[in-house]
């Protein structure tokens, strides 16, 4: 089912890339003799939605079939479509348009981020080119500035319950716990390694931290195997300690960790592993395979 939604296309367009979903963006560019709009006329499309419009008729429902055969096959970035309108789409107006269609893709991973201070903020900066959907959270509402909340594929939210916000995690999402308080840190570890469906947990901090925090979920009688899904300290490639310990330093380590898990096909053995020993597990499963 189509629905053509009351939004404008530009509306539709800042909610589309902030919250990750394919779409098309279709701009009439060019157009000679009669047709129903003008140059510069604009339209969004997703799979079973359209936003604005270029006019109606049948010309503009072949460009609506174009754009979703695009996302359907996935076939990214710029395509040209040229329209006859008294020939391809036959109307009564004979005139002739060029639409551009800007297929965008959604989010190839979620990644919730717990804690918006300076590692958090770098860590939301550098993943900004990546095609992931970013679920960004603290607990104190005014953190969170105007132009922050402009990046695409980010949603910004206020941290109430953490066992809550664990819950309503979409599935495989990618999360890190790096807020400013040990107390919430835990509680949000603590819901994360009863969630099957995580793909990764990663906690920033000390050893003398991490060893505290087992310590805590053992006691409260969680069970060893999951608490081993815990990546902590967060970042460190390659078992290696890094010793510049900047924000963007730190931010860098995170974003390339993620790369590789993000980068590892989800077999259910690798969660919690590090990167290169996940990948590891992949490697040595594909040679068996093979």
């Amino acid at each position: 089912m189509t629905l053509t939604a009351p939004e404008s296309w530009h509306a539709s367009l800042h909610r589309l890339q902030r919250d990750g979903i394919p779409h098309v963006l279709a701009t009439q560019v060019t157009s000679a003799g009669s047709t129903p709009r003008e140059p510069g006329a604009r339209m969004v499309i997703t799979i079973d939605a359209i936003f604005d419009t270029l006019g109606g008729g049948t010309f503009e429902w072949q460009t609506i079939s174009a754009a979703r055969n695009l996302l359907q096959q996935q076939r990214y970035g710029l395509h040209l479509e040229a329209f006859s309108l008294g020939g391809r789409s036959g109307q009564c107006c004979g005139g002739f348009v060029n639409i551009l269609l800007e297929v965008f893709p959604g989010a190839e991973a979620h990644v919730a981020i717990f804690g918006a201070g300076h590692v958090g903020r770098e860590i939301v900066n550098l993943s900004a080119p990546l095609p992931w959907q970013l679920h960004w959270y603290d607990s104190r509402s005014d953190i969170f500035s105007e132009q922050l909340q402009q990046q695409p594929r980010l949603g910004c939210h206020t941290l109430g319950d953490p066992q809550r916000t664990v819950s309503e995690l979409p599935p495989q999402t990618h999360a890190l716990v790096l807020t400013h308080s040990h107390d919430q840190d835990y509680a949000l570890i603590a819901g994360l390694i009863e969630r099957d469906d995580v793909a990764s947990i990663g906690l920033i901090g000390s050893d003398s931290k991490w060893s505290s925090f087992q310590g805590r979920l053992k006691r409260a009688g969680h069970d060893a195997e999951k608490i081993k899904r815990v990546r902590s300290p967060i970042g460190r490639i390659h078992a290696t300690k890094l010793n510049n310990k900047t924000p963007y330093a730190i931010a860098l380590t995170v974003v390339t960790e993620l790369l590789w898990l993000t980068d590892t096909p989800s077999l259910p053995e690798t969660r919690g592993l590090a990167p290169d020993a996940a990948r590891a597990l992949v490697d040595d499963t594909k040679t068996t395979q093979s």
